[in-house]
């Protein structure tokens, strides 16, 4: 039984020198076989690239060319701005009303949706502050005078 395990521990030993040894052969073999199969592609490489930089030279004198005429563009960039019609600039609020005129809005909405015009809250108090300035001062002082006065802040609860 000894014996058997040492014929073993030959075995393996041999079969571990034996598989570094063919490594490193094969590697190099290998990485000769593999030398000229690179050096075909770096110079097939080199022909993309050129062609690459020689589209990059076409690219660049085009764009000169066009940076010629830009100045023509860019009138007519300015001219497409004017036509534009300014975005408005909308605020956030909130207000203090009485129910009695809250119930007035709604009234009037029905009113504008039995014309044939639908309306928001918003668009019917903007009409009201139209109408309000197309008003002469006394007119106005008038309208202002029929508004009681309500206490600021958030209503109690109920």
């Amino acid at each position: 039984m000894a014996t058997a395990k040492s014929d073993r521990a030959s075995s393996a030993a041999t079969t571990r020198k034996t598989t570094p040894a063919k490594s490193p052969a094969k590697t190099t073999a290998g990485s000769a076989a593999k030398k000229p199969a690179k050096a075909p592609v770096k110079a097939a490489a080199k022909s993309p690239a050129q062609s690459v930089t020689a589209r990059a030279h076409a690219h660049r004198a085009a764009s000169e060319a066009a940076n010629l005429t830009t100045p023509k563009s860019a009138s007519s960039k300015a001219e497409k701005k004017k036509d534009k019609p300014e975005k408005v600039k909308v605020l956030r609020d909130s207000f203090t009303i009485p129910k009695a005129e809250f119930a007035q809005i709604a009234a009037l909405k029905k009113r504008a949706m039995a014309l044939g015009q639908e309306v928001k809250k918003s668009e019917l108090l903007r009409a009201g502050l139209l109408l309000l300035g197309k008003q002469s001062d006394t007119a106005l002082l008038k309208a202002l005078a029929a508004v009681p006065t309500l206490k600021t802040g958030r209503p109690g609860k109920a």
